[in-house]
Parts: structure tokens; sequence; C-alpha cells
């Protein structure tokens, strides 16, 4: 079985589709030349009913497997969480499309996200979360580091779910957590293989050195005390903290890497995590519509 196809048939085991009223959107985005697909989930919107923030969410994979319809029941549960609009990114995936092909799509259909919702009669306020996890997060740290110049303010918080975070294979944790879990050692060194196909330079690539400055956006953070990635995702906490940038750090001792995707196995844990991910989108969106 390939690993695309391991991940879609785990999630599709584990993971159910939740209940909710949510109208659902595929488009196409027009960018360079190509067309990028992205689906839109959003709750029926009265006249009445004040604008919801837009929650952008990039998912995860290892940079190779994973899609919109295979994480179609995260999306749904972002969606119905926060009561954002969520806007999901079917990116090109490695090996066919190595780096930088997936965090270019990404960063496209980021930038039209507004544009998108107005072509699709969607209403919205000027709120954006970005979310991802694992590879996700990966781009979307990545996004948010480029962002602070390049297109600051737009990006108003960031959640990042196990975030892999240092393509340098740096840390104790992979050791100790790097054999018979749902994401090895070898599995993770074979992923960024893939990924990074012309000697890139991976320290470089890493978001986890990337540069944080004051205009890094809000934070939350959800780590697994059994997952490889566990460290980096700590030291990137202590760099945002060091940095003054407000981090909310949510550590699950007992579960590991991917745990969203197995929930029927770890349903308190995936529930917490909806459940902040939700305190924090409208915590934070609130203060933004008060300004």
């Amino acid at each position: 079985m390939s690993s695309r196809e391991g991940l879609a048939s785990l999630t599709k085991a584990y993971t159910p589709t939740p209940k909710g009223n949510l109208d659902i959107v595929n488009v196409d985005v027009n960018t360079n030349g190509r067309r990028i697909p992205a689906r839109i989930y959003h709750k029926p919107l009265s006249n009445k009913a004040t604008k919801p923030g837009v929650l952008f969410f990039i998912h995860g994979g290892g940079h190779l497997s994973g899609s919109v319809g295979v994480y179609d029941p995260i999306a749904r549960n972002l969606a119905l969480a926060t009561g954002d609009i969520v806007v999901a990114v079917d990116y090109r995936l490695a090996p066919e499309n190595p780096y930088p092909a997936g965090l270019n799509d990404a960063r496209a259909v980021l930038l039209q996200t507004y544009s998108l919702l107005d072509s699709q009669h969607i209403a919205y306020q000027h709120n954006l979360t970005l979310a991802g996890d694992s590879g996700g997060g990966a781009f979307s740290a990545t996004l948010a580091a480029e962002f602070q110049t390049s297109h600051a303010g737009f990006i108003n918080q960031l959640v990042l779910i196990y975030p892999s975070l240092d393509y340098t294979l740096a840390w104790p944790s992979l050791k100790e957590n790097g054999t018979g879990k749902l994401l090895d050692e070898t599995k993770i060194s074979w992923y960024f293989d893939q990924y990074f196909q012309n000697k890139e330079d991976r320290r470089e690539h890493s978001p986890l050195y990337m540069p944080i400055t004051k205009a890094y956006p809000k934070v939350l953070l959800f780590t697994g005390g059994l997952d490889p990635l566990r460290d980096e995702d700590f030291a990137y906490a202590a760099r945002l903290k060091a940095a003054g940038v407000p981090v909310q750090h949510q550590h699950f001792p007992t579960v590991t890497h991917a745990y969203l995707m197995i929930q029927n196995l770890v349903p308190k844990e995936v529930q917490t995590t909806y459940q902040l991910i939700g305190e924090f989108v409208v915590h934070n969106s609130t203060q933004t519509s008060a300004k």
C-alpha cells in the first residue's frame, strides 16, 4: 500500500464525518496559467448574522500524500468548531512535484482567499486564521514567517497541529519516538528526500530557523508526547516566547503524530483540540472586530 493509500485508509477507518449543516463549494483558483483546486466550507449565513472570519487550511501528509478529499472530516470539524469559513487548498504533491511546488500553490491560493470568496458571493470579515497539520503545518509556519515582511497583517492567527518544522532531522525525539509509531524516523527521512530533490539547503527552508518578529501572528500549537516531531515543536514554542509572540501551547503527553486522523482511538484529545481551536479563533476574531 502506498503512503497516499495508507493515509486515506487510516482516515476513513478512524475519522468519522461530523454531523452539521455546512454549505460546501468546490472551486478552481486560477494563478499563473494554472488551476489549483480548493474547497470552501461554511455555515449557512442569515442576513442578521455576524459575518464569519476565514480559516485557511493546509493539509498534512509529508508533502506527498493527503488531499482535500482525504482531509474532508478535519475541514468540516474546523468549520463547525470555529464558525469560520474554511478554505482548504489541494496543492501539488511530491515526488511528482518537488519543492517548492506545493508551497507555491498554498501561497497563491492564500493570497486570493478574499477575492475567491467575493467571486462566490460569500460574506466574511477580514480576519484570517492560517492552520495546518504536520506537513501542512510546515507550509503554514513558512508562510507566516514570509508574510511578516511581504504581507504584514494578512494572517491574523496561526494554528499549528503537530507541525513539521525542521527538515534537518536533528532532535532527540526522532530517536525516542522514531520506531513503531504512525510516523517514524525512516519515513520522515524518505518524505523529505521526495520533497527536496535538488540539493536544497534544508535548514534554510526549515520554518523553525526562519526569522520571528513581533509582526508574527498569534499562535496556537498542538503537540504530542509520543510524536517524533515533539522536540522541534517545543523549540519553536520557546523561540516564539523569546520573540514576544503570544503562543498558546497545548501538549498531550500520551498521543502520537497524526492523532486527528485516528479520532476514534483518542476522542478526548481530538475533541479538546477542536474546542481549543474554536475558542482561540472566536476570541481573536472578536478582538479584531472590536478594533
